[in-house]
Parts: structure tokens; C-alpha cells; sequence
């Protein structure tokens, strides 16, 4: 049986978050294997993947910011707003030619901070119990409730006008859930001209940096991070003793509230395996979350 541990991968573009799963799933001879968020067909980069009891930990990643390489294309508006989708207006010459680069400044500062977003239409969202590109591909009318995020960088790396379009690469720090694809449209509509993303990276998930991660073609149990070497990457490292690590795989409590210095911590015993996490409660330590406990190689 494969052991448990967090695999980074690095998603080509042209295949879904799931074929991914798929493949690890038969490389590593396992059906027991989650995600931390998918990426678009379109998108490549970093997806985590949660194998065995590992996937417990999968709850505390899947919220983390995040940071993504992009182009926006402005000038032509796209149904899903990105190069997937079917163009839906074009901006003329004269239009482009009078967006000035002060204008684009100010239009992404907009979009810096907290902003209240509306998802792209063709989304996963549901909405009345079906996924929002479901209703929209059915020819349905899609209204979706704008959500609260967080952009906290918006950068331009690089600007490129031609005729009757202009491109940006830009960098994207920002919370889970913030739509990418949704921050090209608004730009452009705030612009006048309309936009669309053409390109989507992800590079970073929390504390996992797709440097770190391995290709599709590439996936083995050698590439898995060990749960306690990625719970404490996430959350921190809290050592606990043998007896300490007993108690809390027993459902008891132990002293040490002070130890905390986090919300929350991963539990390591002296043997290097994750006990769980642990959070505090009162004076004393308690286990939100006990992993299944791991055999010694």
C-alpha cells in the first residue's frame, strides 16, 4: 500500500484537475486520493493532492492565498471570459488607442484590496443545486451573488499593444476563491473596452510553491511530502512526546496550552509522524484532527 503524503503537481494546460487525479491515482496504485482546489483546462500550474490519510490535511490547504501569472487581453470580451470561451464583443482601434497606460493603473488598483466579486458565469458555483456553466451551456440565465475577496497584489510585469488589442502579464496575490478570469473582465468593462484572460498560472498554494512541484509524467510515491513534513509547512511543527502523542491519538487532552503559539499546530512525535493537529483549549492541548497512525519504514 502507497504511503500517505501531500503530492505538489504541476498541471499542463489542455487537461482537466481531475485526469490529474486520475493519473496519480493509477501511477500510485490508490483510489484514495483528494484535491486542495482545481485549475481550469486552460490554466496550468500547481494543484496539491492529499494521498491516503493525508487527505485529512487537505482541509487546512485548500483556503490558503494564492499567486498566479496571467495575461489579460483587453479589447475582446469572451461567455466565460477567457480564451475558452466564444467571443462575445470586440473593442474597435480607436477605443483601444484611447486607453492610456494611467487609465489601466487606476483600473487595477480598483481591483486591489478587498473587493466584492461576481463570479465568472461559467463557473463551478452552484446555483439552486447545478454547477453555473451547466445552466449557462443549457442557455439558462445565470445570476450569481458577488462574494467578498481579496486581492493583494495586482502587479503588471508587461504591456503589449497591438492594432486593436493590449495585453498584460500581471502577477496575482489573492484569497481562495478569487476569480482571475472575473479580474480580466472587470478591467476591461471598466475600461470600456472589454477583456479576457488568455493565460492562467498558478505558481503558489499557502506555503507550496510550484518550483516544488513534479509533472504529471513524473508521479511517484518518491515525490510524495511526508504528512508531518507538509502539516508543518502549513501550520507549524509542535514535538510532543510519546506518551503526549499516545493520549492524543486517544482522544485525551495534554498540557502545554502555552506551547501554542498559532492557532492551530501539527502534532510530531519523536519518531518524525504527524499525531494530528491540535489547538487550545484552555491550559491544555486537545486534537482536532488525528491522523491515521503511520507505520515506521
Amino acid at each position: 500500500m502507497v504511503r500517505p503524503g501531500i503530492l505538489l503537481v504541476d498541471k499542463p494546460g489542455g487537461i482537466t484537475s481531475h485526469d490529474v487525479v486520475s493519473r496519480a491515482r493509477k501511477a500510485l496504485g490508490t483510489r484514495k486520493i483528494g484535491h486542495a482546489g482545481t485549475l481550469d483546462p486552460m490554466a496550468t500550474g500547481l494543484l496539491v493532492l492529499g494521498v491516503e490519510g493525508a487527505t485529512r490535511l487537505l482541509t487546512y490547504i485548500v483556503g490558503a492565498d494564492k499567486t498566479y501569472e496571467a495575461t489579460i487581453l483587453l479589447g475582446v470580451s469572451t461567455d466565460s471570459d477567457d480564451a475558452d470561451g466564444v467571443e462575445t464583443a470586440r473593442a474597435d482601434a480607436d477605443a483601444i488607442e484611447a486607453v492610456a497606460d494611467e487609465a489601466i493603473s487606476a483600473g487595477i488598483a480598483a481591483l486591489t484590496g478587498e473587493i466584492d466579486q461576481v463570479p465568472s458565469t461559467v463557473s463551478a458555483i452552484k446555483v439552486a443545486g447545478r454547477r453555473a456553466y451547466d445552466l449557462a451551456r443549457a442557455g439558462e440565465q445565470v445570476e450569481l451573488t458577488s462574494r467578498r475577496v481579496t486581492v493583494s497584489g495586482f502587479d503588471v510585469r508587461a504591456r503589449r499593444r497591438g492594432n486593436d488589442t493590449i495585453e498584460l502579464d500581471v502577477v496575482v496575490d489573492c484569497t481562495s476563491g478569487t476569480y482571475i478570469r472575473a479580474l480580466a473582465r472587470d478591467l476591461g468593462r471598466a475600461l470600456g473596452v472589454g477583456g479576457h484572460l488568455t493565460a492562467l498560472r498558478r505558481t503558489r498554494i499557502g506555503a507550496f510553491d510550484v518550483a516544488a512541484a513534479a509533472s504529471v509524467d513524473d508521479l511517484s510515491e518518491d515525490a510524495l511530502l511526508a504528512p508531518a513534513t507538509a502539516a508543518a509547512v502549513v501550520m507549524g511543527a509542535l514535538a510532543v512526546g510519546a506518551d503526549e502523542a499516545r493520549d492524543l491519538r486517544h482522544g485525551k487532552r495534554i498540557d502545554g496550552g502555552g506551547r501554542l503559539t498559532g492557532p492551530v499546530a501539527a502534532a510530531i512525535d519523536p519518531d518524525g509522524r504527524l499525531v494530528g493537529v491540535v489547538e487550545k483549549r484552555g491550559a491544555q492541548l486537545k486534537s482536532v484532527m488525528n491522523m491515521p497512525e503511520e507505520v515506521v519504514r
